[in-house]
């Protein structure tokens, strides 16, 4: 157990030495973390789940009438239909 131990503590050494020394590296990943972060809260903004905090009753209903509300003419396509 011990030799998967020392391997175990070599590779986090090792890259924990790595990130400890670099200089250039740290601003990169700032940025990505930066834009993973603005990514990210954008997506949500856009893509938020309407239903949200709604029972099941209340998404059922909202669905239902999403479902039966009568077409606009607006609506129509080509045929008619």
């Amino acid at each position: 157990m011990t030799s998967t131990d020392n391997i175990l503590w070599r590779i986090v050494r090792f890259y924990a030495d790595g990130f400890r020394s670099m200089t250039v590296g740290r601003t990169l990943w700032a940025i990505i973390l930066i834009k993973l972060v603005i990514m990210f809260a954008v997506l949500k903004l856009f893509f938020r789940d309407p239903y949200a905090g709604r029972s099941d009753e209340e998404r059922a209903d909202a669905v239902i009438e999403s479902l039966s509300a009568p077409a606009s003419p607006d609506n129509l396509t080509e045929t008619g239909i």
